[in-house]
C-alpha cells in the first residue's frame, strides 16, 4: 500500500492543479445536490418487534385508529393551563380563558375537527370531581382536582391533529398551534405546549464547530511553529466535513434519516479531518530535511503517514458502520453517517492533502513562531519532553502501567449505577415550551403523568360472563404495585371483547423504578391468562422507552464482539503481531469503562456542579460509544505504535524503538487528541442534552484512552513484553500479505524513481 500511496502523493504535488479542481469540482456537485433534493429528517427512535407492539395489535383489533396516537412519528399536541398565582381555573375569569382557548383550537385547520375537543373543567365538572374529589373516580380527570396542596390549579387540553406525520409539521402549522393560546395567555393562564408539534428541529448552528476548529488552530500553531501549516487541516476539514453532510443530505432523499446524525457526522469529520491531516503534515515537515526535494517529502509522508491513516480510519469506519449489526434502522443510520465523514476524513488527507502541500509550497512552515519553533521535535538529535517521558516508561514500565490501571478502574466505578433513558420532554431545555409543560403537569398530577402506561386487553377468549371480572382482577392486580400512583376506569370497545385503561406511576417515564413497574405489570399476565383467558399489553412512552433499553443493551456484546473481531484482524495486518492487537483491545476495555464512569458521575449523578439538569444516560449512548471510542482508540493506537514498530523493523531494540516511536509520535499524538478533545468537548455548549452528553462522553473517552491507555499503559506493556510484542506465528506471517505500512519496500521504489528522474532527456 505504501507504494501506491507514495506514487499518488508524488502525482498529486506535482499536479496539484488538476487536482485541486477536481475536488473544488466534486464539492460543489455533491452540495447542490444534497441542498436541492434533502429533505426533513425524523426524531424516530423506533424499534421494530417491541413488547408493546403486543398492546398496539389488541387495540387495532378492538379500537381501531387508537394506536395511531402512540406510533414514534404521530403528530400529539397537549395544552397544559395554570392558573395565575393563587387563583384556580375553575374562576369565573379564568375558566372563560379556557373555553377561549378551546375556540382558537375549534379554528384551526390542522385540528381534526371530527373529534371535539374536551374543556376539562366542564368534563371535571361532569365527573362530580369538583365537589367531591374521590380518588376512585376522579384519578383520570383533566384537571388537578387531587392535589391537596394546589387543587384546580392546573388542567391539560388534547388536541388532534390532521398531520400525517412529525415530518410533515412545517413551521407555520407549529406556530399556529402556539398562537392559539395567545389569548388565554393574555388573560393571565400560563399555557405551555407538549407533544410533537411542539418539536422543532435543531440544526446544527456551527457553534460548536467554530470554537473546536478555533482550538484546533491553536493547537497546530504549537504543534508547528508556524502559522501557514496550522490552517492547511483546518481547509482539509472544511472541504472533508462539507462533502459528508452533503452526501447525508442527499441520502435524505431516499430514506428517513435520524436527526442526531448530522451531529454525530460533524463531531467524527472534523476531529478526524484534522488529526489525519495533521499527522500527514507532520511527517512531511519530518521528510522535508531528509529527502531531496518537497515532492519526494510529500510522496514519502503520504506514504507512511497516510498508510496509518487509512488504517485508523478503516477502524472507525468498521466501528460505526458496523452498528447495522444491531438491527435498529436508526442506530444503522447514524452509523453509516459517522463512517462516511470518516471516510472523507481519510480521502482528503490522502488525496486532497498532498495537493495542498504542492499549491503553497516553500511557504507552508513560515513565518516561523520564535517561542514556539526554536528548534525541531522530530530531530533524532534533540531531547523532547516525548524522549524524556519514554524513558521515564522505560525505567519504570510496572509502576507506570499499575498507575494507569489504578486511575482508569477509579474513574469506572461510578459506572456500575449507570441508570439509561430516552430522550423525552424532560431532557428539553428549560426554557423551551415542552420543557415547562412537563414542569407544570409534574406540579399538577405528578410526574408519573408524564409517562402514562397504557394497558389494553383481549377478551375474546374470556366467557362474556367474566369478561368484567378479569378486567376488574388486571385493574386490582395493577393497582397493587407499589410504583403505581392510580388507574383510571376501563374504556370497553363495542364488542365487548376488548378494553383499554391508562396506568400512570409515581415516578417518570425514565425513571428505574417505573421501567421496573413495567416489567413486573407483564410479568402477571401468566397468572391472569391461566385464570380467565385474557391477554394483554402495554404501551405508551414509558413502557416503549423501557422496551429500547433492553433491547439496546442486549445488542452490547454482540455488537462489540463483530467490532472487535474485524478491528483485531485488521491490526494484524498492520502490526504483524498477535500480542499487540491484544493489548489495544484490553486497553479499549479500560478506557471505555472509565468514560461511562465519568459520563455518570456529571450527566447522571450531576457531580461537580457542572450541569444543574441531571437525567438518565441515555439509550443508545452506550454501544454508540463503544464504536466511536473503540474507532478512536485504535486510530492512537495505529499512529503511535506504527512508529514504534517502524524503528524495530529498522533495527532498534525493542526498548529503545519504544522510547524512538515515543519521541515522534508523542507530540504529534498528544496534538491530536488535544484536537479531538476540543471539537468534541465544544458541543457541551449545546442546548440538546443529548448532544451535550455525547459531546462530553466522546471528549472524555479521548482523553483517557490518548493519554492514559495509548501514552502510558501500552507502551509499559511494550517494554515489558520486549521482542515478543512483535512475535507473529510463521504459518501466519507467510499467510498474511505484506501491506508494508512502515514503508519497508520505498527505499527500493524511491531509489529507482530518483534515478529515473536524473536521466536526461533523450538519453536511453
Amino acid at each position: 500500500m505504501s507504494v501506491y500511496l507514495y506514487r499518488w502523493g508524488k502525482f498529486a504535488f506535482r499536479r496539484k492543479w488538476i487536482v485541486l479542481p477536481v475536488w473544488l469540482l466534486l464539492l460543489v456537485l455533491i452540495g447542490a445536490l444534497g441542498q436541492q433534493l434533502s429533505k426533513p429528517m425524523t426524531s424516530n427512535f423506533s424499534i421494530p418487534n417491541l413488547p408493546s407492539e403486543r398492546a398496539t395489535e389488541i387495540l387495532d383489533k378492538h379500537f381501531p385508529g387508537m394506536s395511531a396516537a402512540f406510533e414514534f412519528d404521530a403528530v400529539t399536541g397537549t395544552y397544559v393551563i395554570a392558573a395565575p398565582q393563587g387563583q384556580k381555573l375553575t374562576d369565573p375569569t379564568n375558566h372563560a380563558a379556557v373555553e377561549e382557548l378551546i375556540a382558537q383550537l375549534g379554528k384551526l385547520d390542522i385540528v381534526d375537527h371530527s373529534k371535539p375537543l374536551v374543556d376539562p373543567i366542564a368534563a371535571t365538572e361532569q365527573m362530580g370531581c369538583l365537589a367531591d374529589p374521590d380518588p376512585a373516580k376522579c384519578s383520570g380527570a383533566p384537571l388537578n382536582v387531587l392535589n391537596d396542596a394546589a387543587p384546580d390549579t392546573v388542567a391539560v387540553v388534547s388536541a388532534p391533529f390532521t398531520i400525517d406525520k412529525v415530518t410533515d409539521v412545517t413551521d407555520a402549522q407549529r406556530d399556529a398551534a402556539s398562537e392559539a393560546a395567545a389569548t388565554a395567555r393574555a388573560s393571565g393562564l400560563e399555557v405551555e405546549l407538549s407533544g410533537s408539534i411542539a418539536m422543532k428541529q435543531e440544526m446544527p448552528s456551527g457553534q460548536s464547530e467554530i470554537i473546536g476548529m478555533g482550538v484546533a488552530l491553536v493547537v497546530m500553531v504549537v504543534a508547528f511553529g508556524a502559522i501557514v501549516a496550522a490552517f492547511v487541516p483546518i481547509v482539509t476539514a472544511i472541504v472533508g466535513l462539507g462533502a459528508a453532510t452533503s452526501v447525508i443530505f442527499l441520502g435524505s432523499a431516499l430514506f428517513e434519516i435520524p436527526s442526531f446524525t448530522t451531529f454525530l457526522a460533524s463531531m467524527i469529520g472534523i476531529a478526524l479531518s484534522i488529526d489525519y491531516a495533521l499527522f500527514i503534515v507532520s511527517r512531511y515537515k519530518t521528510e522535508l530535511p531528509e529527502q531531496d526535494s518537497p515532492e519526494e517529502a510529500a510522496g514519502v509522508a503520504t506514504a507512511t503517514a497516510g498508510s496509518a491513516v487509512v488504517f485508523a480510519g478503516l477502524t472507525v469506519i468498521i466501528a460505526l458502520a458496523g452498528l447495522s449489526v444491531v438491527g435498529v434502522s436508526f442506530m444503522t443510520f447514524m452509523g453509516l453517517g459517522g463512517a462516511i465523514a470518516a471516510a472523507f476524513a481519510v480521502l482528503t488527507a490522502i488525496t486532497l492533502m498532498p495537493a495542498l502541500l504542492g499549491a503553497i509550497g516553500t511557504r507552508l512552515f513560515k513565518p516561523k513562531l520564535p517561542l514556539v519553533a526554536q528548534h525541531n521535535p522530530e530531530d533524532p538529535n534533540s531531547v523532547t519532553n516525548g524522549m524524556r517521558f519514554g524513558r521515564l516508561i522505560g525505567k519504570a514500565p510496572w509502576a507506570a502501567l499499575g498507575l494507569s490501571v489504578l486511575v482508569l478502574g477509579a474513574l469506572a466505578a461510578p459506572a456500575a449505577g449507570l441508570n439509561l433513558g430516552l430522550p423525552g420532554d424532560d431532557s428539553m431545555a428549560k426554557d423551551s415550551t415542552i420543557r415547562k409543560a412537563y414542569e407544570l403537569r409534574t406540579e399538577g398530577f405528578g410526574e408519573g403523568s408524564n409517562g402514562v402506561l397504557n394497558i389494553a386487553a383481549d377478551l375474546s377468549a374470556v366467557a362474556p360472563d367474566r369478561r368484567e371480572a378479569a378486567v376488574a382482577a388486571l385493574h386490582d392486580k395493577l393497582l397493587s404495585y407499589e410504583g403505581m400512583d392510580y388507574l383510571t376506569a376501563p374504556q370497553w370497545s363495542q364488542d365487548k371483547q376488548g378494553a383499554v385503561f391508562n396506568g400512570v406511576p409515581k415516578s417518570g417515564p425514565n425513571n428505574q423504578d417505573t421501567k421496573d413497574l413495567v416489567s413486573h405489570a407483564r410479568d402477571a399476565e401468566g397468572d391472569l391468562q391461566a385464570e380467565y383467558g385474557m391477554e394483554y399489553g402495554i404501551t405508551g412512552t414509558t413502557a416503549i422507552y423501557a422496551d429500547i433499553d433492553h433491547v439496546l443493551l442486549s445488542k452490547i456484546l454482540p455488537y462489540l464482539a463483530v467490532v472487535a473481531g474485524a478491528a483485531f484482524l485488521l491490526l494484524i495486518l498492520v502490526f504483524r503481531s498477535i500480542l499487540v492487537p491484544l493489548t489495544a483491545a484490553l486497553g479499549f476495555l479500560l478506557s471505555v469503562a472509565a468514560t461511562f464512569g465519568a459520563t455518570v458521575l456529571i450527566f447522571q449523578e450531576g457531580k461537580f456542579g457542572l450541569i444543574d439538569d441531571p437525567h438518565p444516560i441515555i439509550s443508545f449512548m452506550p454501544i454508540i460509544l463503544i464504536g466511536l471510542v473503540f474507532g478512536l482508540a485504535m486510530d492512537y493506537q495505529v499512529f503511535l505504535v506504527t512508529r514504534m514498530r517502524e524503528e524495530f523493523v529498522h533495527g532498534k531494540s525493542p526498548k529503545d524503538a519504544v522510547v524512538a516511536g515515543y519521541h515522534h509520535g508523542a507530540r504529534v499524538v498528544t496534538s491530536a487528541a488535544i484536537i479531538m478533545i476540543s471539537v468534541f468537548g465544544s458541543f457541551i455548549l449545546s442546548s440538546d442534552a443529548m448532544v451535550k452528553s455525547f459531546g462530553f462522553a466522546l471528549a472524555a473517552g479521548v482523553l483517557f484512552d490518548a493519554f492514559i491507555v495509548r501514552m502510558v499503559l501500552i507502551p509499559s506493556l511494550l517494554v515489558l513484553m520486549g521482542k515478543w510484542s512483535w512475535w507473529i506465528p510463521k504459518w501466519l506471517d507467510r499467510v498474511l500479505p505484506d501491506i508494508d505500512v512502515e514503508g519497508a519496500k520505498l527505499r527500493e521504489v524511491q531509489r529507482k524513481s530518483i534515478e529515473e528522474e536524473k536521466v536526461p532527456v533523450g538519453v536511453s
